[in-house]
């Protein structure tokens, strides 16, 4: 893994954070009780790993939190798919990963939710795992991911900073021609008369041309030599807040977290396989309708800055065959955030 240069965020480049405050992480694990944890796996021929969003308020004595779906493009390998959107309810914490590992991982998954005090007796239960394809920088077809990098990303969830770029189930990915990564962001907003969190957190690997701030960052203008083509095409968004919406009112904050997509340059290609899961980890009574405005635009911004901090924490990844994803260099983002009057 290469460490030739200092990484940023969104924030350290001096980009405010528009309507909302960030949370004091700015990450998902602002929202109280939803922790983050990364197994990472680099070596000449793999770049791949598994990342998991763990929200402690699951166990034994609450076994489902309210959740939506939004799919912006179906070509993927979302397990756990159908169960989400026909029930509302999430019933394990939310893994990412390489594409052809999706399985070995969901079952690793199940049979760790199995083991845990309280579900002894359980028959039935819905794991929930996503996937980006990192086939360009990793030997996807070994598929080396199943019970011990899911125990070590499960094990290792915690709270505070969140590691971002070129780790977890973003080792391997490649977005808008630099390579992409895991990345988050969260605000704090009014609904209802009090004040939540929303948090996201992205595994970018999507084509298209690179927007900051409203800023175009071309790849083919930024790095010295040509990007790759559009090998990356899928995003995975998992949105958390601890405001007490209902699982229908979570699906539509999840339809607004694809939307931020476009925000940042996605292309929407034909391949892609774009999907957004939001959950609630608040109780109380659902806010009506008419006051998630607010909840509807802290979400696109926050998905927005952590889809643009997956890019700016990743670091520059090759393949023992020769390919390559180059880091978006810090440099020229400066410049064109300055040139453009975004900072």
């Amino acid at each position: 893994m290469t460490k030739d240069e200092t990484r940023a965020r969104l924030a350290d480049l001096g980009v405010g954070p528009g309507a909302f405050s960030r949370g004091r992480n700015n990450a998902i694990t602002d929202v109280p009780g939803v922790l983050v944890g990364h197994a990472t796996v680099h070596s000449d021929r793999l770049h791949t790993g598994v990342t998991a969003i763990v929200p402690t308020a699951l166990g034994a004595d609450r076994r489902w939190l309210p959740a939506g779906l939004a799919i912006g493009n179906g070509y993927g390998k979302l397990v756990g798919a159908t169960q989400l959107q026909e029930l509302g309810a999430l019933e394990t914490p939310v893994l990412l990963t390489s594409t052809l590992s999706v399985f070995r991982v969901a079952d690793a998954l199940l049979g760790h939710m199995l083991e845990q005090p309280g579900y002894e007796r359980t028959t039935t239960l819905n794991p929930v795992v996503g996937e980006t394809n990192d086939g360009f920088l990793s030997d996807i077809r070994s598929r080396p991911l199943g019970d011990a990098e899911v125990a070590q990303a499960l094990g290792s969830a915690a709270g505070g900073r969140v590691d971002e770029g070129s780790v977890g189930a973003g080792a391997g990915t490649v977005a808008l021609g630099f390579k992409g990564g895991i990345g988050t962001s969260s605000r704090v907003v009014p609904v209802g008369g009090d004040s939540f969190t929303v948090g996201a957190l992205v595994q970018s690997n999507f084509s298209g041309t690179l927007s900051i701030a409203g800023v175009p960052m071309p790849a083919n203008e930024l790095l010295s030599e040509p990007p790759p083509g559009p090998v990356g095409n899928s995003c995975m968004i998992v949105v958390a807040t601890d405001a007490p919406v209902d699982a229908r009112q979570l699906a539509r904050c999840a339809r607004r977290a694809v939307f931020a997509l476009r925000g940042v340059g996605s292309d929407f290609a034909q391949g892609s396989g774009d999907y957004a899961i939001a959950f609630s980890v608040g109780s109380g009574m659902p806010p009506a309708d008419a006051e998630l405005s607010p909840l509807f635009h802290a979400t696109m911004d926050a998905v927005e800055e952590a889809l643009v901090n997956s890019l700016l924490m990743a670091t520059t990844q090759t393949h023992a065959d020769g390919n390559s994803a180059r880091a978006i260099p810090l440099d020229a983002v400066r410049r064109r955030l300055a040139a453009a009057g975004a900072v």
